[in-house]
């Protein structure tokens, strides 16, 4: 992944973290620092890419990239989701009605309604999941 830098080692010893980020626990570094989202996740040709910023038993933040054409099927999830858009378009569909998102809005996604999303062109987003 490019980070724009050459990642320092951090605390964590023996493998090379960013500043704000540990590759190896997959979470933000324990210092808080401003990071820009957008520079978190490269966009891979013909793929979906993700990282998962935060993970907890009340929920999960998660960032994407998606190459243009690429996308989930319809599936649901048990608990709300919210999509924020951070760069380029997308096709949300939610209980089959379709939703243009570009860079800078918001979507939520309600619990048990099937939903779908397709790269119109590409996009990263983030992905916010509370369980509780």
């Amino acid at each position: 992944m490019t980070w724009g830098r050459e990642a320092q080692v951090g605390k964590c010893g023996s493998h090379r973290c960013e500043e704000n980020f540990c590759e190896r626990k997959g979470k933000m570094n324990s210092s808080p620092k401003p990071i820009s989202l957008t520079d978190m996740v490269d966009y891979q040709k013909d793929a979906i890419v993700s990282k998962t910023i935060v993970e907890k038993k009340t929920g999960t933040i998660t960032l994407f990239s998606f190459d243009e054409g690429q996308g989930l099927s319809e599936h649901t999830a048990p608990f709300d989701a919210m999509v924020q858009v951070l760069e380029g378009t997308v096709e949300i569909r939610i209980s089959g009605k379709p939703f243009h998102l570009k860079k800078g809005e918001m979507i939520i996604m309600p619990a048990g309604e099937p939903h779908a999303l397709k790269a119109v062109e590409k996009f990263k987003m983030l992905l916010i999941m509370i369980r509780s």
